[in-house]
């Protein structure tokens, strides 16, 4: 693909960020607690976890005749369970994003860091991690995190619309997927998407970031709204008169982005930019654990 002066321009600025947004990532994964054995569960592997009382049906084979044999009940042995799963991230690159008032974060700058802290847990979890819309395949390992970077810088520089048209429609059969955007344009997009995905067995996650702004509207008096990419505009001359309708109109996209997350087996979430990001990294994080 050849770009244009200014995306190439666009690009670049993207790309000088990427040492820093990578550090700030790691930071931000290295400030969550995750509790002592992390993403580790019972199942098949070699390593041992955990003893549990022997119950109904377990094989003698299982009994650890050595621990029983310090008590008056017969314990099993699990092993910790080993098999890496897929999880695709896809972070919404239209120029919706690129909102943000006062001096806070962008949408977009927090949706990347989210998603690049999230890559860093489940990556040194050992799980294979990919950019959903993006030929980047799901791998494990730390040279992983730089594609990542580059491709999420790759497709902002790209990205023209004011809102995500097409979401990602291919997916990991019984992988598990994040999606990371601020969801306030067309949801016909994302609702084939989900679709697709709970055809696939792919569970995961709805992370809906905003601006506070959005989420107060604190206008009043003439006021000229216009998208961040210029395609629309509107003006009135008391936007104090909007706000109820406004927040009505929220609520209710909040509500239809939860109503097609449980539908499709996902679990949805808001998060305001101006709320710390390792609330919504730690939330993200068990979230995809109960999608397991």
């Amino acid at each position: 693909m050849t770009l244009s002066p200014a995306l190439r321009a666009r690009a670049e600025a993207l790309g000088q960020s990427l040492p820093p947004l990578l550090a700030a990532a790691e930071h931000l994964a290295a400030t969550v607690t995750l509790g002592e054995h992390g993403r580790r569960r019972p199942g098949r592997g070699d390593d041992f976890w955990q003893y549990r009382p022997e119950s109904a049906g377990d094989a003698l084979r299982l009994i650890d005749w050595r621990r029983s044999a310090r008590s008056d009940q017969a314990f099993v042995q699990e092993r910790e369970w080993q098999a890496a799963q897929s999880v695709v991230l896809w972070v919404d690159p239209a120029q919706s994003m690129n909102f943000a008032a006062d001096t806070r974060p962008t949408k977009a700058d927090r949706a990347r860091l989210l998603a690049l802290a999230l890559a860093v847990l489940l990556l040194r979890a050992g799980e294979q991690v990919g950019l959903a819309g993006h030929p980047l395949p799901a791998r494990a390992g730390k040279g992983q995190m730089l594609r990542l970077m580059a491709a999420m810088a790759a497709d902002l520089a790209a990205s023209a619309a004011d809102y995500a048209l097409a979401l990602p429609l291919d997916f990991v059969r019984h992988g598990r997927a994040v999606f990371i955007s601020d969801f306030l344009g067309d949801l016909a997009g994302l609702e084939q998407s989900l679709a697709q995905a709970a055809a696939s067995g792919v569970k995961g996650v709805l992370l809906q970031v905003l601006d506070p702004q959005e989420e107060e509207f604190p206008f009043d008096g003439r006021t000229v709204f216009v998208s961040m990419g210029g395609s629309l505009a509107h003006e009135t001359q008391s936007a104090g008169d909007l706000r109820g309708q406004y927040l009505a109109r929220l609520a209710e996209r909040k509500q239809r982005l939860a109503d097609l997350a449980r539908a499709a087996g996902w679990v949805y979430a808001a998060h305001p930019t101006g709320q710390p990001a390792t609330r919504a990294l730690l939330w993200a994080y068990r979230a995809l654990e109960g999608a397991a």
